[in-house]
């Protein structure tokens, strides 16, 4: 069987992708990140090494022993933890941060694609195996939106489309057609919190792929804690980019999204 080797961040990504992978005939190799990936990751891989961030530099020896040659990026590693004293433990990410002009996600993580190539290793899409959970573009909802909702739909991926081309986030949470909201280093589910303090029910969020979208790295994800956050939010639409955007538990998440009224919408 062939191997892959998965870098694995935080939440259910990496574990559908090994799954995934598993499901195509390959065997999956694993590095999970202490503080991060989810230990039920290990019933889903043929084997797994947990690392801190301080260990960056032995994943590479670790691929080369199991005999990896392509590699996946799958799950986000909190984007904090960039501040955090374990990362000057690291003598590799040291010199990565270092180099690279600045440390927004596309620098951070081209810089990392690099050193994995250097090491002859493949760094490959993320959405390898896991296609089908790239929504097409249409109203996933039984609701569809109003005309003012399609207003602010348009009003926010204009905006999120700016900021990711900006590299700051990949998220706009807006209300009559006012910006409410934009994503930077907290992530979607507080953004969406946020939002509701500033301007209560009713927000649109709106959540994109970045214009020259990078997919071997940091595509947007959603999946039911996204949903179940925007109901709490008492938020009226979602709308993510259609084919580029992966949907995680969509059946449970839409069922749930209909019960309670939040419109989601897959647009281009």
């Amino acid at each position: 069987m062939e191997r892959i080797g998965l870098i694995a961040g935080n939440r259910k990504f990496p574990i559908l992708f090994a799954e995934a992978a598993k499901r195509k005939g390959y065997s999956v190799v694993a590095i999970a990140i202490k503080g991060d990936t989810s230990w039920q990751l290990k019933r889903w891989v043929d084997k797994i090494y947990w690392l801190g961030l301080k260990d960056f530099n032995r994943l590479f020896e670790i691929f080369r022993n199991e005999g990896v040659k392509k590699v996946v990026m799958a799950g986000q590693i909190s984007p904090v933890r960039l501040f955090s004293k374990e990362v000057t433990r690291s003598s590799e990410l040291k010199e990565i941060l270092s180099s690279i002009k600045n440390r927004k996600a596309d620098t951070i993580f081209g810089a990392i694609a690099d050193k994995l190539n250097a090491a002859g290793l493949e760094l490959i899409s993320s959405t390898t195996f896991v296609e089908e959970l790239l929504p097409k573009k249409g109203v996933l909802t039984k609701a569809e939106p109003d005309s003012a909702s399609w207003e602010d739909l348009r009003f926010g991926f204009e905006l999120a489309k700016a900021i990711g081309a900006l590299d700051i986030g990949q998220t706009v949470a807006v209300k009559d057609k006012a910006i409410v909201a934009v994503e930077a280093l907290e992530g979607t589910d507080n953004l969406i919190k946020r939002a509701s303090k500033l301007a209560g029910g009713g927000i649109t969020v709106v959540k994109v792929a970045k214009p020259k979208q990078d997919i071997r790295f940091d595509i947007p994800v959603i999946g039911l804690n996204t949903i179940k956050n925007l109901i709490k939010a008492g938020a009226k639409c979602l709308a993510i980019e259609a084919d580029k955007t992966l949907f995680i538990d969509r059946e449970e998440a839409v069922r749930l999204a209909d019960k309670k009224g939040l419109l989601i919408v897959a647009f281009k």
